[in-house]
């Protein structure tokens, strides 16, 4: 049977793009329909745009340290209109870019939302098309719990645009997005409050880690309330809102953000004319070459709720775009050593086992720890600590882990990802010479076993 097309993708996000374009370029004849903005949650309502409110967030630190090193200046003024709008004509030029990236590389590109009618067909606006393979790359929804007034509470999508920072926020959530934004809204002056229902926030990350940023947040002023969870929210009359936890206690704010989790994006697809079948926890299940039940479509990225990272979702989409049109390229993703960032204020960088994952693995380990304050704030009375810490197997001194708490962590532990990658060791960090003097060196200078 002849078809439309080779390929036909949903969803013009990080992963959808890159398979798209690949496919595109290996000869393919391809089409992606998007309903929304192209780039996806990243470029639109995630990684982009929040790293952007971060930068902006962490001018407040470099106008506190300012001083110690002799600057004078007046007291400074945040407008968050300026913010938000220099903000959206960035994502604008982005958006731009990820059209031309499709259609430069001969991808045909149809705004519109798609439904699958069939193994084979699809329709958007009324228009069926046909395609040998459909990959479904709809990206995650964020999502709210089902409690009285969850309507008055806002997410990760609608803070992008609010339309003026609120004064009070309470942030519920204990993953690195609910982390993330509330630095973002204390660093940027709003009195700000993060609940989470846990003992502690970050869970999955080493304990060292999640540990540390505790102490650190708590130092900056920011509110930490664990074990505690809303269980509505109401209007009062001067337009504040009131939450009521499942304790009793009554918390006023302006803002109530939630990121409690997401979903995979669903909604309207038409999986129910497939043989496409859903994972116990919702999303789309997928063998090793990311093919779903149903022969004739695949999925990559966060509807597949394996690693909902742009990184993973990229390496995903160039995966299927070589199987399917460059087999002889063709190579599976290596899900192990990924480096990640939290950012955070201060920021986490971590690539490999935690010391948890590691014992529970059954690793006998070596655990080297440092926490030294940063050399740019000796002249400072910030007494923020940076923590770096190496999980080594003490059988085989190979290197498992690294993680780190403190400015630039992203960006160093990316050069250690790499050394993880190629299977460095202990011994081999210790002969590496340091960049002196930088945090970074930190990393080939840990001597002493701590435990």
């Amino acid at each position: 049977m002849a078809y439309d097309f080779d390929l036909f993708v949903i969803g013009a996000g990080s992963g959808g793009v890159r398979a798209a374009r690949f496919a595109a370029g290996f000869g393919a004849k391809v089409a992606v329909a998007e309903s929304r903005y192209l780039g996806g949650t990243c470029v639109n309502v995630g990684c982009v745009p929040k790293k952007l409110l971060v930068y902006g967030a962490h001018v407040a630190d470099e106008l506190e340290q300012a001083a110690g090193y002799g600057w004078s200046l007046e007291e400074g003024h945040f407008d968050w209109g300026t913010l938000i709008a220099n903000k959206n004509r960035e994502i604008e030029r982005l958006n731009g870019i990820y059209r031309n990236l499709l259609v430069n590389s001969g991808v045909t590109l149809l705004q519109g939302h798609a439904r699958i009618t069939g193994a084979h067909e699809l329709e958007i606006e009324g228009e069926r098309y046909t395609a040998e393979h459909i990959l479904i790359a709809t990206g995650g929804w964020p999502q709210v719990p089902d409690i009285p007034g969850k309507d008055l509470a806002i997410t990760s999508n609608e803070a992008f645009y609010l339309k003026d920072l609120p004064r009070r926020v309470l942030v519920v959530g204990g993953g690195y997005i609910a982390v993330e934004f509330a630095g973002i809204f204390q660093g940027l002056g709003a009195a700000t409050t993060l609940l989470y229902r846990g003992d502690l926030f970050l869970r999955g990350f080493d304990g060292s880690v999640r540990t540390h940023l505790k102490e650190e947040l708590e130092k900056r002023g920011l509110d930490l309330q664990f074990n505690a969870d809303i269980q509505r929210i109401d209007k009062l009359e001067d337009g504040s809102l009131k939450a009521t936890l499942k304790d009793g206690r009554e918390l006023v704010a302006d803002c109530v953000f939630y990121a409690t989790g997401r979903r995979p994006m669903l909604d309207n697809l038409g999986l129910e004319n497939t043989g496409v079948e859903l994972d116990e926890r919702g999303y789309v299940r997928v063998d090793d070459q990311y093919q779903t039940t149903a022969p004739s479509i695949l999925a990559i990225g966060d509807v597949i709720g394996r690693v909902q990272l742009t990184p993973v979702a990229l390496a995903e989409g160039m995966a299927v775009a070589r199987r399917l049109f460059k087999p002889e390229q063709y190579r599976p993703v290596d899900y192990q050593n990924i480096p990640t960032a939290v950012f955070s204020q201060p920021p986490i960088g971590t690539v490999g086992l935690t010391e948890e994952q590691a014992l529970e693995a059954g690793h006998k380990v070596n655990i080297y720890e440092s926490r030294f304050r940063a050399m740019k704030l000796t002249l400072t009375d910030i007494q923020e600590k940076t923590l770096m810490k190496l999980v080594v197997d003490a059988q085989t001194d190979k290197v498992l882990g690294c993680h780190m708490v403190g400015p630039d962590a992203g960006e160093i532990i990316q050069g250690l990802g790499v050394a993880l990658k190629a299977g460095a060791t202990k011994q081999q960090f210790d002969e590496t010479i340091g960049v002196h003097p930088t945090a970074a060196e930190e990393f080939v200078t840990l001597r002493t076993i701590t435990r």
